[in-house]
C-alpha cells in the first residue's frame, strides 16, 4: 500500500518548472506512487490505477482545470470502494483557492513533504476535514454534473477571463490579480468600459431556493463551499447548515464593491448590512442570463435564459488539511 498517491498533470503551467523537482522527490521517497497524465481525459484511468495501490492520501498536482476534473471523476467514477482517501491539493494553480483553504501555501514541494509526513503518521484524523462540492449542471440534464468548490460569475468572471487572456502572459500571478482588480474598479467607475478594460457584465437573474431572486448587472458573483478566501478572509456563515453553498453578490456600484472589499479584508463581511451587497446560503442556486460567463474552478460555462446554470451541494468529501 502506498502512503501517498500523487496525480500530476505535466501540461499545467506551474508544472513546467516544478515537475523535475517533483520527480526527484518521488524517486527519493518510495512510499509515493506518482502518476502523470498528459490530458484531463486520462484522469479516470489514472484514478482507477491509483485505487489499486490503496493510498492513505491522494494528492492533486496541477492547475485549476486538473483539480476540477479530478474532483469530478473522483466523485462520479466510483473508483474507490467506499469513501475515497482524503484529498490534498498542492498550491500550483493560478489562484490556489482550494489549496489555501486546506492550509497549503508557498512552495508546492514543501506542501508535498508535509503531506508525506502526515501520511506516515499513525493517525490522520486530526487533519481530515469535510467539504461539500458544488455540483454544476446546465439545466438540460444531458451531461453529468461538473464538480468544483469555487464559482465566479458576472463581472468577476469577465475580470478573471480578462486576467487570463490579457495579463497572465505578461505579468506574475500576484501582480496580474492586483492589476485586474484595479482595472475592474476603473471599469465600474467610468461605466461603459473601453476595449482595453474588462467588459461590462451581462444582465443576470440569480435565484436561491426558498430565498427569492436578484436581477441586474452585477460587479461580483461568487458561490463557494470553501471557508478561506482571498485576502485571508473567511466566508460569512461558515460552519452553518442552513445551506452549505455560500452566495455573495455585489451590485455594479463602486461604493458597494469597495465596502465589501474593506469588510472582507477586516474579516467583517457578513456581520452587518452593506448597501448593494447580498449574502445568501442555500441548497440550490440557479443562474440565468444572456450568454453570461460563469467559471467553476477554472472551467468556463455559459448561463442562458432558457438553459440556466443549476448549482447543488454534494455529500461531504474528505480532504487533508495541512495546517494544525
Amino acid at each position: 500500500m502506498a502512503r501517498v498517491a500523487l496525480l500530476s498533470n505535466p501540461r499545467s503551467t506551474g508544472n513546467r518548472s516544478l515537475l523535475p523537482r517533483v520527480r526527484s522527490f518521488c524517486a527519493r521517497n518510495r512510499d509515493i506512487f506518482h502518476y502523470e497524465v498528459e490530458s484531463v481525459d486520462q484522469i479516470g484511468t489514472a484514478l482507477a490505477t491509483i485505487a489499486r495501490v490503496e493510498p492513505r492520501v491522494l494528492v492533486i498536482n496541477g492547475g485549476d482545470g486538473t483539480v476540477q476534473a479530478a474532483l469530478t471523476e473522483l466523485y462520479h467514477g466510483g473508483h474507490f470502494e467506499g469513501a475515497p482517501p482524503p484529498i490534498a491539493v498542492l498550491p500550483n494553480g493560478k489562484t490556489n483557492l482550494i489549496a489555501h483553504d486546506l492550509g497549503a501555501f508557498g512552495d508546492p514541494l514543501v506542501a508535498l513533504e508535509r503531506v508525506l509526513t502526515l501520511a506516515r503518521s499513525e493517525d490522520l484524523s486530526d487533519h481530515i476535514v469535510s467539504r461539500e462540492l458544488i455540483s454544476l449542471s446546465e439545466g438540460n440534464g444531458a451531461a453529468r454534473p461538473v464538480l468544483g468548490m469555487f464559482l465566479g460569475g458576472a463581472g468577476l468572471a469577465d475580470t478573471i477571463l480578462y486576467c487570463r487572456h490579457k495579463l497572465y502572459p505578461w505579468l506574475p500571478n500576484g501582480i496580474a490579480h492586483g492589476v485586474a482588480l484595479l482595472l475592474g474598479l476603473v471599469s465600474i467607475l467610468i461605466g461603459r468600459a473601453p476595449a482595453f478594460l474588462p467588459p461590462r457584465p451581462e444582465p443576470l437573474k440569480v435565484s436561491v431556493l426558498k430565498s427569492g431572486e436578484l436581477q441586474g448587472r452585477f460587479a461580483f458573483l461568487m458561490v463557494t463551499t470553501l471557508q478561506k478566501l482571498l485576502f485571508r478572509g473567511n466566508m460569512p456563515g461558515e460552519g452553518t447548515r442552513a445551506g452549505v453553498m455560500q452566495l455573495l453578490v455585489i451590485e455594479r456600484n463602486l461604493w458597494a464593491l469597495l465596502s465589501a472589499l474593506s469588510a472582507a479584508v477586516r474579516g467583517r463581511l457578513g456581520r452587518g448590512t452593506l448597501r448593494g451587497v447580498h449574502l445568501e446560503s442555500g441548497d440550490e442556486i440557479r443562474i440565468e442570463g444572456d450568454h453570461s460567463n460563469v467559471i467553476l474552478d477554472g472551467e468556463l460555462f455559459e448561463a442562458l435564459a432558457d438553459r440556466p446554470i443549476v448549482l447543488k451541494p454534494t455529500a461531504p468529501v474528505p480532504f487533508l488539511k495541512l495546517a494544525a
